[in-house]
C-alpha cells in the first residue's frame, strides 16, 4: 500500500536524488515507467482497457454507449442549438478503498470527484478529440451517451496519466451499433440499430482524444511519472493534456505551491520529450 507520510531523511533523499537526474528507482527525470496496456477485457461493454504502470499503478475503464435525448439546456439560445446538435461523454472515476489509505474515508470522495470533473471536462471539451456531433442520431432528440467509468484497483502514483492512457485506449476499443435512420415523412424520422456487428463502427476522433503528461515540481525541478513517496514531496503539479500531434489541447494546475513562470514554461514543453 501506497505510503501518506514522508520523514525528512527520505525527502531529502528524493530531492538530491533529483537534483543529480538519477532517482531512487534509477530513472531520471523524465522517465516513465513501463506501460502495460491491454484492451477487450470487459465483455459485457462496448468497450474497455486496463493500464498498469510499472508494478504499481492499476487502472480499469469500460465503456458503455446507450441512447438519450439530447441536451438542450443552456441560458442562450445558440448554446442549446449547438447541444441540440451533439452526443455527450458522461465520466465517473472511482479510486478503489484497497487500493491506497488516502481513498478510505471522506477525503476519497473529494479525490473521485476531483478526477471524474478532469476527465469530463477533458472529453467534452473543445479539443476532447471525440467528434460528438457524430454522436447524435436525430438532432433535438436522441443522441448517443458515452459513459465512462474508471476504476482504479492499485496505486503507486500518477493516476492522472495512467487514467487517460487506459481512457484513450478503451475508446480505441469501443464499438458502436449503426443507426438506420427512416424518413417517415413530413419532418418526421425514427431510427433502428443494425444487429450485424460487421457494421458496428468506433466512435470518430477517438485518436485524437488527449494523453495526459504530469509534471511534478520538486525543489527547483520537475519530474514525471512520480511515485508516491516522490508525490509527498510535490509542491505542485501540472497537468499538461497532448493530442497525438503534439498540440496542447489544456493545462490544470493543481497543489499548493506556486511555480515560477520561467520554470512553468520550461515544463509545459517537455511533453515534447516524452511522448
Amino acid at each position: 500500500m501506497a505510503p501518506v507520510l514522508i520523514s525528512a531523511l527520505e525527502a531529502d533523499y528524493i530531492l538530491k536524488g533529483i537534483d543529480d537526474n538519477l532517482r531512487a528507482d534509477g530513472r531520471g527525470r523524465l522517465d516513465y515507467r513501463e506501460v502495460i496496456l491491454e484492451t477487450g477485457l470487459i465483455t459485457q461493454a462496448h468497450g474497455s482497457a486496463r493500464c498498469r504502470l510499472g508494478e504499481g499503478t492499476d487502472v480499469l475503464v469500460g465503456v458503455k454507449v446507450d441512447i438519450g435525448t439530447v441536451d438542450i439546456d443552456g441560458t442562450e439560445e445558440e448554446v442549446a442549438t449547438v447541444k441540440a446538435k451533439r452526443g455527450r461523454v458522461v465520466c465517473n472515476v472511482e479510486c478503489s478503498p484497497i487500493a491506497s489509505q488516502q481513498f478510505a474515508g471522506r477525503g476519497a470522495d473529494d479525490i473521485n470527484n476531483e478526477l471524474t470533473q478532469m476527465m469530463s471536462r477533458v472529453l467534452n471539451g473543445p479539443q476532447g478529440g471525440l467528434n460528438l456531433e457524430k454522436l447524435c442520431i436525430i438532432p433535438g432528440k436522441a443522441c448517443w451517451i458515452v459513459y465512462i467509468d474508471a476504476l482504479v484497483l492499485d496505486y503507486a502514483g500518477n493516476i492522472v496519466d495512467t487514467m487517460f492512457m487506459t481512457t484513450r485506449a478503451a475508446l480505441f476499443n469501443t464499438q458502436v451499433p449503426k443507426a438506420i435512420i427512416h424518413d417517415l415523412g413530413d419532418g418526421e424520422v425514427e431510427f433502428d440499430l443494425s444487429e450485424d456487428v460487421e457494421e458496428w463502427e468506433r466512435i470518430e476522433g477517438w485518436e485524437h482524444v488527449p494523453i495526459s503528461v504530469t509534471l511534478n515540481k520538486i525543489g527547483s525541478r520537475h519530474i514525471v511519472d512520480a511515485t508516491p513517496l516522490e508525490e509527498l514531496t510535490t509542491e505542485a503539479k501540472l497537468h499538461v493534456m497532448v493530442n497525438r500531434n503534439g498540440k496542447i489541447c489544456g493545462i490544470q494546475k493543481s497543489g499548493s505551491g506556486s511555480i515560477e513562470h520561467s520554470l512553468l514554461s520550461e515544463m509545459v514543453q517537455v511533453h515534447i520529450f516524452v511522448i
